[in-house]
């Protein structure tokens, strides 16, 4: 962080706004591993985090003199450990990861299969973590330090692999970073390997995006494209128009067929399709998942669904329609006998009938839903216009 924000950000007057441009969020600069020795300090030009994830990059610079460039991963793991425990082991003092790093004219390369990276846990961050620079090799005038060479050497907590090599010539060139954790292959305490096909994995939840490959054929399957891994993006800002954003097509959005292939929800038919734009994905840091607009016809519906461990809002930009939320998830709406707001049962997205309050919503109405609560929208067909909004969801846990 620029040493100048300091002052700002304990300025009285600025306090206000000290949660929001001022976070308490340090880079753990005095806690990367050379610093255990005075000769040795970093210079962090860049850093990107996602839910638990975190890569940092810069120079190394030992006895005053550049030295070296890095790239360090740094991860919670609190995901993994969850994968680990299904299977009735425990993720202990380390992990792996799988780590593509690319840059900005598309050259990229990756750890081999076999060779992932090796993360090691460090109590001062509270994460696994380890460092790959592009060199070991201490300079003809200078040995390292001892403390430090201690850490050095194949898969220890500073690396060096020659296929991050040309990337790391250049690291303020280094676009994008992907990365997936596992536990590691030998199973803690006793050695044993466990078979490559039972690996507990943490691939961002099975992360996909939405890509309009075919955004006019609804639901194509082509339009979603299967990441599995965590994204960090170094780029710093964005200029769009949503209308440049093509838009995807999806049909019977949230709602299900029976099985003789017709639809339970008498909102439901072949012909119920709405479109989203994705305007941001994996561009998003934090626990963003996806901010895009939603455009429902008139008559068409995104069905009642319920949220488990994420929160979404929607808030109405065009049009007028009917949204609902569960009775009880906001108190203020009343219960099923308050008749301020009517109360209607809508079948839920794989759960059966719940109880609902229809509200009306027109542009800057807001429908705020968190974790555990239900919620779906509707355009009615004596509507002329589309009903557009704005959609923001995110992991909560």
């Amino acid at each position: 962080m620029d040493p100048r924000l300091d002052a700002l950000s304990t300025d009285p007057s600025n306090q206000i706004f000290g949660i929001l441009f001022f976070p308490d969020r340090i880079y753990h600069q005095a806690y990367l591993n050379a610093t255990r020795s005075p000769r040795y300090r970093y210079n962090v030009t860049d850093v990107r985090s996602y839910y638990e994830v975190m890569c940092l990059k810069g120079s190394v610079f030992l006895d005053g003199e550049f030295y070296a460039n890095f790239v360090r991963i740094e991860y919670r793991g609190s995901r993994l450990t969850e994968a680990t425990r299904v299977k009735n082991r425990f993720l202990r003092n380390g992990c792996a990861a799988w780590l593509k790093l690319i840059d900005k004219s598309g050259n990229s390369a990756q750890t081999a299969d076999d060779r992932p990276l090796v993360l090691h846990y460090d109590a001062w961050v509270n994460a696994f973590q380890a460092e790959i620079w592009d060199r070991l090799e201490p300079p003809d005038s200078a040995r390292h330090d001892a403390s430090v060479l201690a850490l050095m050497g194949r898969d220890n907590e500073i690396t060096r692999i020659t296929q991050f090599l040309p990337l790391l010539n250049d690291v303020g060139s280094i676009a994008k970073a992907e990365l997936a954790f596992r536990e590691e292959s030998r199973q803690w305490a006793f050695g044993n390997l466990i078979q490559k096909d039972d690996l507990a994995w943490d691939n961002d939840f099975g992360r996909t995006h939405q890509h309009p490959v075919r955004p006019y054929v609804p639901s194509a399957p082509d339009n979603t494209v299967q990441d599995m891994n965590y994204l960090l993006d170094f780029q710093r800002g964005w200029y769009r128009q949503a209308n440049d954003v093509t838009p995807v097509l999806y049909r019977n959005a949230m709602m299900l067929a029976d099985q003789n292939g017709g639809y339970t929800n008498p909102d439901a038919s072949s012909n119920n399709i709405i479109s989203m734009r994705w305007l941001f994905q994996r561009e998003l840091g934090g626990s963003m998942i996806f901010f895009h607009e939603v455009t429902i016809p008139p008559g068409k519906v995104e069905g009642n669904h319920q949220h488990v461990g994420s929160e979404e809002l929607y808030y109405i930009v065009h049009g007028q329609g009917i949204a609902y939320l569960r009775v009880g998830d906001d108190p203020a709406l009343g219960d099923e006998n308050d008749n301020a707001y009517k109360t209607v049962k809508r079948e839920v997205f794989g759960l059966g009938e719940q109880a609902f309050k229809e509200l009306p919503v027109k542009p800057g109405s807001i429908i705020y839903t968190k974790s555990g609560g239900m919620h779906g929208i509707r355009n009615p067909p004596q509507n002329t216009e589309p009903l557009k909004f704005v959609a923001f969801l995110y992991h909560s846990a």
